[in-house]
């Protein structure tokens, strides 16, 4: 029994870190345009999407280092 890591499923989850890598970005981005003008009519809803962008990140963060973990560590 060889423990070779299956690389379709580490590219997956290396993906998922780059979607997560640039909402770490975009989240901070909106909510710093919507705290910098709190008086524009956008504001609520730059505010709620990027709380949702960030959230988001957090999440496929975890996501994408659950599945590169389980690409090296099969569960047979």
């Amino acid at each position: 029994m060889e423990n070779r890591t299956d690389k379709t499923i580490l590219i997956k989850g290396i993906k998922t870190l780059v979607f997560a890598l640039m909402s770490i970005f975009i989240g901070p981005i909106l909510l710093s345009f919507a705290f910098s003008q709190p008086e524009n009519k956008l504001y609520i809803p730059l505010l709620i999407v990027g709380c949702l962008i960030s959230a988001m990140a957090v999440f496929l963060i975890f996501k994408g280092i659950k599945i590169i973990m389980s690409s090296m560590f099969k569960d047979k």
